[in-house]
């Protein structure tokens, strides 16, 4: 009997294909004790086991592409797991020590770093726990002898659904040749690796249906529908014939949106439209050019800071800045500065426990509580300045004196390349987040000093309606059409406008064609999204006219009602 889960879409599109289910070797775990002879031995299989994956991993890097740099980085990443002391090297004394088998001793040793991870607040970097659970489960399955084979293309001639509890970024790579059609997850949500590896590669993926792993058969044909989050499972013939008519249908919407790319970005009534991009690594630059995207309206610099005994040094941070800048030809590249919590500083200075890391030392708090970091940030965007159109964007403000103080740490820093001799734009511009609803509320202080604003609204979002969007109990009051997040972005968007300061929103719904012509109608010129979001929401802009939006998102504007708002944005 064909049967229905719904879960979180992370990657747009319909895949139809025989489900590959793929080992959850944590769960086939068992602890037994050795023998004192066969201690050593026991510490050898474990050293054979990093050994192979070394080889693996080294493998996979050297067979991917330049425009995988988003997947390589991951890889780069496990293999620094690999190498970690904390890892590896602790599971091999609780081999000695406690004479337990290598399996129980790396996951026991995960736990403890995993716990590590749990504890940081900013939802991207907490998703990195999955890195050192991946790294671990490419072990356990060396260890425990699971073949990682992927079965080819079938018969019928559809293609291989991935279905599993996680997948590394490390198995994606390695599943990109094998006509794999969708992924489907157990756990994950918008930042965890199947989905950010899942756009990248433009494959249909469903994550966080919770026991799909137990309910799924091998070889049982899988229908995955990126768009709705919903995957169906031995669907009957009538409702394959429907999905593969969806299926033709998108590819040639696909195909369509591609003749988008060097059209001009400007509404029916002649208002221009800027649409930029979303980066995480410097390789992100080749497909924000792909799309002819305006430039880059945020590159997060938390990748460079992830997983390391030691802070980035300047020399480090200005080369990834530079090339993301001379990669853009002059577009601009606003480049935002850390946004981490405090429980990543210089292993020497120790983890802080937060009650509530949500409301703790973060972001731009953190930042200011350690000048020298920041110093050596501020240098390094300063000097990537002089090789394209650089801005620096501050997260997380909320005080008029963290931007006197940001400002302050930023003359210093043009101070000392000025007396070094070194090149950097004077004139570079400074931008502060709205993600906080104090700072929503309190324009006027960010309007005097800074030359732009930018929302951040999945931070506003959970902010404001006091949800963690990452707490499966609660994700459902994630609303981003609640009628009081709607008022703060319109409020932030007028407020620039009648002042002259530009305003962009960066966040989801930024990136959201259901809500372009809603933002539209709030009089929004800016957006920057994901790149492989950015046709869609340009042919959005297309087919709009500013000037009748605008009344009727006025209108909008007086609901209170969620519900009632949401039917209203259905009409426009």
């Amino acid at each position: 009997m064909p049967f229905v889960i719904h879960g979180l879409p992370v990657s747009q599109g319909i895949s139809i294909g025989h489900a590959h289910l793929v080992s959850h070797a944590l769960l086939e775990v068992n602890h037994f004790l050795i023998a004192p002879r066969h201690v050593e031995a026991e510490v050898i299989r474990l050293d054979d086991a990093a050994a192979k994956v070394h080889f693996e991993l080294r493998a996979l890097r050297e067979t991917s592409t330049a425009a995988q740099s988003e997947l390589t980085a991951f890889v780069d990443l496990h293999t620094l797991l690999l190498d970690d002391p904390m890892l590896v090297d602790a599971a091999r004394r609780l081999v000695r020590e406690r004479r337990c088998n290598a399996e129980w001793a790396l996951v026991q040793q995960m736990e403890q770093v995993v716990e590590q991870f749990e504890a940081i607040e900013d939802a991207y970097l907490r998703e990195r726990k999955a890195d050192v659970v991946q790294v671990v489960e490419r072990l356990l399955k060396v260890l425990l002898g699971h073949p990682g084979s992927v079965p080819g293309k079938q018969q019928d001639g559809l293609g291989t659904i991935v279905v599993a509890h996680d997948l590394s970024p490390a198995d994606t790579i390695h599943f990109k040749n094998n006509q794999i059609a969708g992924f489907v997850t157990d756990v994950g949500g918008a930042t965890s690796h199947t989905a950010i590896v899942a756009r990248s590669l433009g494959i249909p993926a469903v994550v966080g249906l919770r026991h799909v792993r137990h309910v799924v058969r091998e070889n049982d044909i899988v229908i995955v529908d990126g768009a709705r989050g919903v995957v169906i499972v031995d669907p009957d013939e009538r409702v394959l014939e429907e999905y593969r008519l969806r299926r033709t249908e998108l590819e040639l919407e696909r195909s369509k949106l591609k003749r988008l790319r060097s059209t001009r970005s400007a509404t029916l009534d002649g208002e221009m439209v800027s649409l930029q991009a979303n980066i995480e690594l410097p390789g992100d630059a080749a497909q924000v050019r792909a799309v002819e995207a305006d430039g880059v309206g945020l590159f997060r610099t938390e990748f460079l800071f992830m997983n390391r005994d030691v802070l980035p040094g300047e020399e480090e941070q200005f080369e990834a800045y530079r090339a993301v800048a001379k990669a853009m030809n002059g577009k601009p590249v606003t480049i935002r500065t850390l946004d981490i919590g405090s429980d990543k500083p210089l292993k020497s200075g120790g983890p802080r426990i937060e009650t509530n890391p949500a409301l703790g030392l973060r972001a731009i708090r953190y930042s200011l509580s350690e000048p020298q970091m920041f110093l050596t940030q501020l240098r390094a965007l300063l000097r990537a300045s002089h090789y394209g159109k650089v801005q620096i964007l501050v997260p997380m403000l909320a005080h008029a004196h963290e931007i006197d103080a940001t400002l302050s740490a930023l003359a210093l820093a043009k101070a000392q390349l000025r007396a070094e001799k070194v090149k950097f734009d004077e004139h570079i511009a400074v931008g502060g987040m709205i993600e906080i609803p104090a700072a929503a509320l309190s324009l006027g202080v960010f309007i005097k000093r800074l030359q732009f604003l930018s929302i951040g609204t999945n931070d506003l979002i959970q902010y404001t309606l006091a949800i963690d969007r990452t707490d499966e109990a609660v994700a459902h009051l994630y609303n981003p059409l609640h009628p009081a997040v709607l008022r703060l972005i319109a409020q932030t968007i007028v407020t620039g406008a009648k002042t002259g300061v530009p305003v962009s929103v960066c966040g989801e719904m930024a990136g959201d064609a259901r809500y372009t012509r809603l933002l539209l109608g709030m009089g929004l010129r800016s957006f920057s999204m994901h790149p492989t979001q950015i046709l869609e929401v340009k042919q959005e802009v297309l087919r709009a006219d500013s000037k009748e939006l605008t009344p009727k998102v006025m209108r909008l504007l007086r609901y209170d009602e969620a519900d009632k708002i949401s039917e209203a944005v259905e009409r426009l």
